[in-house]
């Protein structure tokens, strides 16, 4: 045991260790986790024979549901909701055009029976959202025209219309009496759809409205509901990545307790959860047996890389006002990863018999996904006009904090101010603040004790930042060209009784707003609410 508990953390270990190598390769990090664990596989040095495909599909199953829910959890919804309806027709109406292009592919040119060819195109038809944007976010590169938000979504949504198509292709393959498709198709959205709102509806209620949850315990109180939410809705028949999918929408769009000690721990159990993939992934492969493979999967790769995913993105997206350059970007942004390999060893598990290696086709066409069009992604963004140097990618996400630490203030003097004509070590700024500099006119004015402030100047403060109580809550809504609040007055907004919208951030000036104050694109809202 102490043995196994030691092959455990060097994995780990070396896992944290390969993150630290592709940054200085610009190599993905999830390819290193695949080789650490062919290193470690029955071809590799240690030779640990490992071919349980049941259990590698019951731990896969585990960790792409925490990778499912933090999808969900970390998109930032006053973000995304602006291009929610372009991501979900790419996650759904994409998917199958993805997964019917790419069988007909195979079945025309590769030869391959009509079932294999569509189990096929099923488990490779969804895109890895974790390996786009830990390339977005090393690279601290923003898309425009919130296509950061599209791939987000689309990434996070479609694993469970790739999973509903695989256990039909399944079905198909084994001669195994599902029923009626149709039936299980809307039993599968509809009860996937109903227990992952009402169980986040009743999670967020617990933690919002009762003391139930006992200080400290609300991060194993969602564990605890995001395993009830998978494990209920599959027991019943639906589509649970789906539940847990939205479940995690809802929880991470809420006024939830601690949601900023959530969102750090389950980041870290996301990572682990991927690590936990990609190297159950490379010690199930035989690199021996890959070259037989490689011209298959090389083939699939083109099929999908410049037919299958391209005719599936410009058919949707150009009647909905995107660009040549946006759809050419989403085209090529659709890698595949985890969930593609976790769907071919779910099929592998199932006993699907096929003349091709399934499973060793979906690795090496998920590692040259990985690591040919992630590598090369930022230069394709770059080379097509579409990187927005004006944002950061981070604020799609609800781990951006930038309202956690509210550093500087500005203060207009007006004429008839009591500081008006006052030395700055006579005036009484609010406790713990600092005078930084003084705008005045074009002039910038490093202060000191005896630096006298003039009528019209703007004092630039440095404020210590409000930890608010549980009944008070600070939120950060950044507003894009689509927002309803783009250039309106504060004045002409709908706020509650409860809200006041504290500062605007826009650039590097902090704005304390008045009524007649106009919101702009790419400002940032910093609203007090009272819960």
């Amino acid at each position: 045991m102490s043995i196994i508990i030691l092959i455990v953390a060097l994995v780990i270990l070396l896992c944290v260790l390969a993150e630290k190598f592709s940054d200085k390769f610009g190599m993905p990090a999830l390819i290193l986790f695949m080789f650490i664990g062919m290193l470690f596989g029955s071809d590799g040095i240690l030779k640990i024979p490992f071919e349980n495909f049941e259990l590698a599909e019951n731990i896969c199953a585990v960790a792409l549901v925490f990778i499912m829910f933090y999808g969900g959890f970390n998109t930032k919804w006053e973000v995304a909701k602006s291009v929610a309806g372009k991501a979900v027709t790419l996650s759904t109406l994409g998917v199958l055009i993805t997964a019917g292009v790419t069988a007909l592919l195979c079945n025309v040119f590769l030869k391959l029976p009509f079932e294999e060819s569509f189990l096929i195109g099923a488990v490779l038809s969804s895109t890895d959202a974790a390996s786009v944007f830990a390339i977005l976010r090393k690279k601290k590169l923003n898309l425009k025209d919130g296509t950061a938000s599209i791939l987000e979504v689309e990434s996070g949504s479609n694993d469970p219309v790739s999973y509903l198509l695989t256990v039909i292709a399944i079905g198909m393959i084994n001669n195994s009496d599902s029923g009626n498709i149709f039936v299980t198709i809307v039993l599968q959205i509809v009860l996937g759809v109903t227990l992952g709102i009402a169980l986040a509806i009743l999670s967020g209620f617990i933690m919002t409205k009762t003391k139930i949850i006992s200080e400290g315990l609300d991060m194993i109180f969602v564990i605890a509901m995001v395993l009830a939410c998978y494990g209920v809705t599959a027991f019943l028949g639906g589509n649970a990545y789906l539940s847990v999918y939205l479940f995690g929408i809802f929880m991470g769009n809420s006024r939830i307790k601690n949601k900023q000690t959530l969102i750090p721990f389950f980041d870290g159990v996301t990572s682990l959860a991927q690590i936990l993939i990609f190297f159950l992934i490379g010690l199930l492969t035989f690199p021996h047996q890959m070259p037989a493979i490689i011209p298959t999967a090389l083939a699939i790769v083109i099929f999908l890389t410049l037919v299958a995913r391209p005719l599936a993105v410009f058919l949707l997206m150009l009647p909905m006002k995107c660009s040549v350059r946006q759809c050419l970007l989403i085209a090529w942004a659709g890698l595949r990863g985890a969930s593609s390999s976790v769907f071919a060893i779910m099929a592998v598990a199932a006993g699907v018999s096929m003349k091709q290696d399934l499973f060793h086709i979906v690795f090496m066409v998920s590692l040259f996904s990985v690591a040919i069009q992630g590598t090369l992604l930022p230069a394709v963004a770059n080379k097509l006009l579409m990187v927005d140097d004006n944002s950061d990618v981070r604020k799609t996400f609800n781990d951006y904090q930038e309202e956690t630490s509210l550093q500087l203030m500005r203060m207009h003097i007006s004429e008839g101010h009591e500081w008006a004509n006052q030395r700055i070590k006579d005036v009484n700024l609010p406790t713990g603040s600092l005078a930084l500099m003084i705008k005045r006119g074009k002039e910038t004015i490093i202060t000191k004790g005896n630096t006298k402030i003039h009528a019209g100047d703007n004092l630039i403060l440095s404020v210590p930042p409000y930890n608010t109580n549980e009944k008070e809550d600070l939120q950060e809504k950044y507003i894009s060209k689509n927002d309803v609040w783009c250039n309106k007055a504060i004045g002409e907004l709908q706020l509650s009784k409860n809200e006041l919208i504290a500062m605007v951030i826009r650039g590097d000036e902090t704005i304390i707003p008045d009524g007649k104050t106009v919101i702009l694109e790419n400002d940032t809202v910093v609203m007090y609410q009272e819960k």
